[in-house]
């Protein structure tokens, strides 16, 4: 159901509720009215719940560009040093990964 749909069902409600007797029209007219509320509520989170979506995802994409580049100018770096320590045994690391076991 799409937003004009649930306004003009609403409306529709609100006429249909002019018909009722007095004491019941004032609580279902109360219902109807918080439904209301509530509905713009959920819009109002809905959209800023989308907005920080499109934030997130701004974000991810400028740290994965960020470490990219760190990855280039590390590679960049490291090539700069073997050249200098006359080390240059090609391409990779030449140090163990620290995160691998040294038994």
């Amino acid at each position: 159901m799409n937003e004009q749909d649930f306004q003009a069902k609403l409306s529709d409600l609100m006429q249909q509720l002019d018909s009722l007797p007095s004491p019941a029209r004032e609580q279902l007219r109360q219902i109807a009215d918080d439904t209301r509320e509530r509905h713009t509520r959920m819009k109002k989170t809905v959209t800023e719940l989308q907005d920080s979506l499109d934030y997130l995802r701004l974000s991810i994409k400028y740290l994965v560009f960020d470490l990219e580049a760190t990855r280039r100018e590390n590679a960049y770096l490291r090539k700069l040093l073997d050249a200098r320590n006359g080390t240059d045994h090609g391409e990779g690391p030449q140090h163990p990964d620290p995160g691998t076991d040294r038994a």
